[in-house]
């Protein structure tokens, strides 16, 4: 399999752990991340959360329970999951699962950061889709 940037870590192993909610990745480097199935969704890399550019990003609410329902490769460099909430354009590389591992802990801060300022929690159901964009994606 091949990664984005050459010589990049690329997946070793992909698991799915529905009880726990998290994707394992373990990557060709050693590292090895849990990455909540939560993070994903609310990180997903797909313009219907990331916007078509800046200051367009949608905050995503009410994602504390989404589950994985498919988990599809795309190519040798990604793979595209299904989340339960109907979510399933993103493609997640190699590259950004590496990067989601590596700073989920800074990422889930700004989550939260970002819920708060506005005044919502991971409970609160996403607002309608006239209501507008919202908040900041995760980083890039």
């Amino acid at each position: 399999m091949a990664g984005l940037k050459p010589g990049a870590p690329t997946p070793q192993s992909l698991t799915v752990h529905e009880a726990s909610r998290v994707l394992e990745v373990v990557f060709s480097d050693g590292a090895a991340f849990r990455i909540a199935f939560e993070l994903m969704r609310v990180c997903s890399p797909s313009a219907q959360v990331q916007g078509h550019g800046p200051g367009q990003e949608v905050l995503q609410t009410g994602k504390r329970n989404v589950t994985l329902t498919a988990l599809e490769p795309v190519g040798n460099y990604a793979v595209q999951p299904t989340f339960s909430d109907g979510h399933s354009t993103g493609i997640f590389t190699w590259d950004y699962l590496y990067e989601l591992g590596q700073h989920q802990d800074a990422l889930w801060q700004d989550y939260t950061a970002r819920l708060a300022a506005a005044g919502a929690d991971r409970d609160t159901p996403m607002p309608s889709k006239d209501a507008g964009h919202s908040g900041h994606g995760c980083g890039n």
